[in-house]
């Protein structure tokens, strides 16, 4: 028998015939691997080769000419490779190890591969991101590096990992063993921990988003969470909110209001022409007149967390997803009060916040404008605006969720009329590109967004039914390189600016200022204070003069700007 109780070399039967092939022999072949062994190997492999985003964030500031840090640097090894060998110990046996650990090692590959490029946290609402992308989105993110990562990091030790047989044990064996290889898990990692308890204690409590650069015990982890959370939220339907929504009468005379909300995707406030951007990223909105609101926070770094959170009254200042995924948006308050509301898409969906409402995809029509069969620039949006105000001729709240700047992608985001800025990055994977040509294609596809702002505007103006106003926010921003991050998601305790500061804008015709009774100009001054995704839900209700008892006049943007009697 071997010494090593995870494995042993077969070798050929001694009473084989003589001159038989020893690779015809059943256990000929590669080496048997008991279920622990298997387990213990892959851990090994993710803790060498998963986990370079943890291992800098780690090594930094460091000086490696002290016996301590590599004793620590050991220590940490250890604990990785006894945690993720425990966690997989508790869910595997002899019959899905194989099949679970190949599947768990491409996961691990491209996981890695997106931590290291974008630094990508793997949190839950980052999950429940990649969960609800759409294929599109998904294709996108495809690039040769993510392949070549894919294949030498997860397809190869995969189909080794498969050629692998795996020794048979009668039960209590295997039970017995698989009790001890747990044990022996624990005791090393209570022993490595202790070996660098203050260190590890102290990165740990200084630097807690370390936790989700775990691979892949983060992704384990907090898909697991999703799935629970997400699990309890089908069974349960959404709490009724608003019930008692009133709207108040509009003055005699005065035409049905149509309130379009406009709901960005990835613009950071920071390349924003209005706010003082280097470059005029906004030339036609600057034109239009509109009221820039400069000092815009969002309520989450990715759309997964904001655009529920921004149509709830919780927001971020008393931020509870579970209250926010449990109960009705504000378009439901709306539509208690008696206003009509739509929301149409072009993007990933309503994330919940239009369910049971009418939902609009313009751009799967047929021969639908402004699209190329793969994707739609977002004036699709606008098609067949004056057939939709003349079958709704009440006042209408119509949200419009763009596909905006949605990375990494940025230079498919634009018409060829809109590449101002060049050179650009015309490709996904912005690691082969300049942070010059990644900063190009962002900025032409904001010039975009001021484009179909102002064409939003210009229907608005155009048409004779309604009195007008249209609001325009984005979901969240997006870093460009900045400190070596690109993209968005980062837990919001350590996300930097660039993805938690967005644009905001309104414009509204004088029909529409007189019927809400809001005064221009004392809203412009407002504009100028500080402001976040926690104001929209109280400032919708007020522009369309909603009132309930979850209205609270001192978040409403335009509340102190109200010159109608009993406002």
């Amino acid at each position: 028998m071997s010494r090593f109780p995870f494995a042993r070399r077969i070798a050929p039967s001694r009473s084989a015939p003589e001159g038989a092939s020893p690779l015809r022999s059943p256990d000929a072949g590669w080496s048997l691997l008991s279920s622990e062994g298997c387990i213990l190997l892959t851990s090994v492999f993710f803790t060498l080769f998963s986990n370079h985003r943890l291992w800098l964030a780690w090594a930094q500031g460091r000086d490696w000419s002290q016996a301590r840090n590599w004793l620590l640097a050991a220590a940490l090894g250890l604990l990785l490779t006894a945690l993720h060998s425990f966690l997989l110990g508790l869910l595997l046996t002899r019959r899905t190890v194989k099949p679970v650990l190949a599947v768990l090692l491409v996961v691990t590959a491209l996981a890695a591969f997106y931590m290291e490029r974008y630094t990508v946290y793997f949190d839950v609402s980052m999950m429940r991101n990649i969960f609800h992308t759409d294929v599109r989105e998904a294709r996108e993110l495809l690039s040769p590096g993510m392949l070549v990562a894919l294949a030498v990091f997860g397809l190869a030790p995969a189909l080794l990992l498969l050629r692998v047989r795996v020794r048979r044990r009668p039960l209590r064996k295997a039970l017995i063993s698989r009790g001890l290889f747990l044990f022996s898990m624990l005791v090393i990692a209570g022993g490595s921990t202790l070996l660098s308890f203050q260190d590890l204690s102290a990165l740990l409590r200084n630097q807690k988003e370390l936790r989700y650069l775990i691979t892949p015990a983060s992704l384990l982890v907090s898909s697991a969470r999703m799935a629970a959370t997400e699990g309890r939220e089908a069974k349960l339907a959404r709490a009724a909110l608003g019930q008692d929504a009133v709207q108040a009468a509009a003055p005699r005379g005065a035409k049905p209001r149509l309130l379009v909300l406009v709901v960005g995707e990835t613009v950071r406030a920071a390349n924003w022409g209005l706010n003082g951007y280097a470059r005029q990223t906004t030339p036609e909105l600057a034109a239009a007149g509109v009221i820039n609101f400069p000092q815009m926070k969002s309520c989450g770094t990715n759309t997964e967390v904001s655009v529920p959170c921004m149509f709830s009254p919780y927001g971020r200042r008393s931020y509870d997803e579970k209250a926010i995924r449990g109960h009705q948006s504000v378009l439901h308050v709306l539509e208690h009060a008696g206003v009509k509301t739509i929301w149409r898409d072009n993007q990933s969906g309503c994330k919940g916040v239009c369910d049971g409402l009418e939902m609009q995809r313009p751009g799967e029509a047929p021969g639908a404008p402004f699209c190329d069969g793969e994707r739609c620039y977002d004036e699709v949006l606008l098609n067949d605006m004056d057939r939709l105000l003349k079958d709704h001729p009440r006042d209408l709240v119509l949200v419009l969720h763009q596909l905006g700047n949605h990375g990494p992608a940025y230079s498919q985001r634009y018409p060829a009329a809109f590449r101002r800025y060049e050179p650009t990055c015309d490709q996904a994977e912005l690691g082969k590109c300049s942070r010059e040509q990644i900063v190009n294609s962002y900025d032409n596809a904001v010039l975009y967004t001021d484009h179909f702002l102002s064409q939003t505007i210009q229907r608005l103006r155009e048409q004779t039914s309604h009195d007008a106003a249209m609001m325009y926010l984005s979901d969240h921003g997006e870093s460009l390189g900045e400190n070596g991050i690109y993209l968005h998601g980062l837990p919001y305790s350590i996300a930097p600016r660039e993805q938690t500061e967005v644009p905001m804008v309104m414009w509204m015709t004088p029909g529409f200022a007189a019927t809400a009774g809001v005064d221009p100009a004392c809203l412009a001054q407002r504009a100028q204070q500080p402001a976040s995704h926690d104001n929209l839900f109280h400032s919708l209700l007020g522009l369309m003069s909603v009132s309930t008892s979850v209205y609270d006049k001192s978040l409403d943007l335009s509340g102190a700007c109200r010159v109608r009697a009993g406002d």
